[in-house]
């Protein structure tokens, strides 16, 4: 494994909902817990082959309650909204630094072509189904 992905310290900042991690190489980011949240390496939401991810949506306010280190190469991220699963490997936390402009920005255009937003919303999707009715 690269040292330069051991991290060296790894910091929750609760007001500005951020996790700050360094590494051994010197490189430190700043990572939102939205960010964080809708690119949860988890196969509930990556899904277990190419097409089927589910674009995570209504997580702008979301909050890390906890984190819990997973051996001596990952973390498990707790969000408020249940999400508890996926680990966040040293390698994948340092990717998603590293790629970040360019990650959230394919994530905000799926959104937009989904119609979805990063707004929490109880509210059901709209029926659309056209004006001839589809049987629902």
């Amino acid at each position: 494994m690269n040292t330069a992905l051991q991290p060296t310290e790894i910091t929750l900042h609760q007001q500005s909902r951020q996790l700050e991690i360094a590494f051994e190489d010197g490189v430190r980011f700043k990572l939102p817990y939205e960010y964080l949240r809708v690119q949860t390496p988890s196969a509930e939401a990556r899904g277990h082959g190419p097409g089927q991810e589910t674009l995570q949506t209504g997580k702008k306010n979301v909050n890390l309650l906890n984190v819990e280190p997973v051996g001596t190469y990952a973390l498990k991220l707790n969000f408020d909204d249940g999400h508890d699963s996926g680990l966040y490997t040293w390698e994948y936390l340092y990717e998603l630094g590293q790629n970040q402009d360019a990650i959230w920005n394919k994530y905000l255009e799926k959104l937009e072509a989904a119609g979805a937003s990063r707004e929490f919303s109880n509210e059901k999707p709209a029926h659309s189904c056209g004006s001839g009715g589809c049987g629902h």
